[in-house]
C-alpha cells in the first residue's frame, strides 16, 4: 500500500469536519448560559418592582393615616369644655379610662372603632381615643395623667424671671388610628394629645 500525502486543502477539510461536533456543543453551553442569565436578571427586576410597590403602599398607609388623626383632633377640641369627655362614648370611639394597652395587631381591639372613610387608592382609615385616666368623671376627680401648666419655682415663665402662667393642667389622650389598605398592607400611627378639660 502506498501512502500518498495529502495536499494542504485536503488536511483542511478533515481537521474541519472533526470539530464541526465541539464548536455546536461550546455554542450551546453558552446559550444556556446566556439563557440562565437573562432570567436572573428578569427574577431580579420583578422582586425589585415588587419591593418597591410594597412600600408604596405602606407609605400610603401612613399618608392617610392623618385622616384618622384629624378626625380623632376635631372631636376632642369640639367636646373640650362640655363635659362629654367625662365618660365613655363606644359609638364616637372614645373611652374614658385607658386600659393596659392591648394588642393593637389584634382585629379585636378595633371593633368599637370609628371609621373615618376609605380614600382613592382603597385606604379604609379608623381611630380610637382613650383618655388617659384611671376612673370615668371630672379629670380634676380622677387620677389622669396631665401636664401641669403652673410656674414654680423649678420652671416654666418664672424661671426666666417672667410671671408663672397659672392654668388647670391639660390632661393627655391616646389617639391611636389604623389603616388598611391594598395588598394586606396595614399601618398603626399612635400619638398623645394634651387638652384642657
Amino acid at each position: 500500500m502506498i501512502n500518498i500525502p495529502l495536499t494542504r486543502p485536503a488536511r483542511r477539510m478533515r481537521a474541519a469536519r472533526r470539530q464541526r461536533g465541539v464548536v455546536l456543543f461550546i455554542a450551546l453551553i453558552v446559550l444556556v448560559a446566556m439563557t440562565m442569565a437573562g432570567i436572573a436578571i428578569m427574577r431580579s427586576v420583578d422582586t425589585g418592582n415588587l419591593i418597591s410597590g410594597n412600600v408604596a403602599f405602606k407609605q400610603g398607609t401612613l399618608q392617610a393615616g392623618d385622616y384618622g388623626v384629624n378626625a380623632a383632633i376635631k372631636y376632642l377640641e369640639t367636646n373640650a369644655f362640655t363635659g362629654q369627655l367625662d365618660n365613655d362614648k363606644p359609638a364616637e370611639a372614645y373611652f374614658s379610662v385607658a386600659a393596659e394597652p392591648p394588642d393593637w395587631n389584634a382585629d379585636a381591639v378595633w371593633q368599637d372603632a370609628k371609621t373615618v372613610g376609605t380614600d382613592a387608592a382603597g385606604n379604609t382609615v379608623v381611630y380610637r381615643i382613650d383618655r388617659l385616666c384611671e376612673n370615668p368623671g371630672a379629670p380634676g376627680g380622677v387620677n389622669c395623667a396631665k401636664i401641669q401648666k403652673t410656674g414654680g419655682e423649678a420652671g416654666n415663665s418664672q424661671g426666666i424671671g417672667g410671671a408663672a402662667f397659672q392654668a388647670q393642667p391639660m390632661v393627655l389622650f391616646r389617639v391611636s388610628t389604623r389603616v388598611t389598605g391594598p395588598r394586606d398592607t396595614t399601618s398603626i400611627i399612635q400619638f398623645n394629645i394634651a387638652l384642657q378639660q
